[in-house]
């Protein structure tokens, strides 16, 4: 498959992602009576990534996130010279679906990206449980490490042909499950960057710490899964 397919795939899955996880937070979270609270975000992050894999996953590799593409690319399991491509197009895609979700919020009366937080990813005072840089760092490592080793295990020639998507979307939501009130759960820059964008303030201030640890965590764990299981 072509690289410009490749790409286009990545900026559907990541615009999904983006667009259902973000979009469950933002409208559907702590709706009136009804709302799904942090488990029901939790499982929309990780049905929007379950359905893109097995919608595109076979025509991209379903990244939908620069930490999983470089540890990918860590793990020897994607090409290098992709990266950046990949990244763009995965940037791209998150921002575009926070573009939609912020004219649909616009919609509402009173509604303020900035003083609402638009879903984004924070630390200190903007952690949704008031956690310090140094929690959010260990914490986005560990996670996305797990990560990225859960979807090269999963996408294993020696694991069950079929049920990958399944597996990466399980891994996503026990992330969120885990991380929702430390940080807003990022391991995924992408994710991080489009929100940010939109609530223009202290999101885009603290948004270094959601590329920079997600990228590291990332390459590492492609690195142990390589090292351990993919040497042979």
């Amino acid at each position: 498959m072509g690289l410009s397919k490749r790409c286009f795939a990545e900026f559907f899955g990541t615009f999904w992602l983006v667009f259902g996880g973000c979009g469950a937070a933002l409208f559907s979270a702590a709706f009136p009576h009804l709302g799904i609270g942090f488990a029901g975000v939790a499982l929309a992050f990780g049905l929007s990534v379950l359905t893109m894999v097995y919608a595109v996953g076979s025509i991209s590799g379903g990244h939908f996130n620069p930490a999983i593409s470089l540890g990918m690319a860590a793990g020897g399991r994607f090409a290098w010279k992709d990266v950046i491509p990949y990244w763009l197009a995965q940037v791209i895609g998150g921002i575009a679906a926070a573009g939609v979700l912020y004219l649909i919020a616009s919609g509402k009366p009173g509604f303020d990206a900035s003083a609402s937080g638009f879903a984004s990813n924070g630390y200190g005072a903007h952690s949704p449980g008031g956690y310090a840089l140094g929690a959010v760092m260990i914490t986005e490592f560990v996670l996305t490490a797990f990560f990225v080793f859960v979807v090269m295990g999963s996408t294993s020639k020696r694991a069950p042909a079929g049920f990958a998507g399944i597996a990466i979307g399980l891994t996503l939501t026990l992330i969120h499950l885990i991380s929702i009130p430390v940080d807003n759960t990022s391991v995924n820059p992408a994710r991080s960057t489009g929100p940010a964008l939109f609530q223009g303030g202290w999101a885009v201030h603290q948004l270094w710490v959601f590329w920079l640890v997600p990228l590291i965590g990332g390459a590492v764990g492609g690195w142990i899964f390589r090292m351990l299981f993919d040497r042979e």
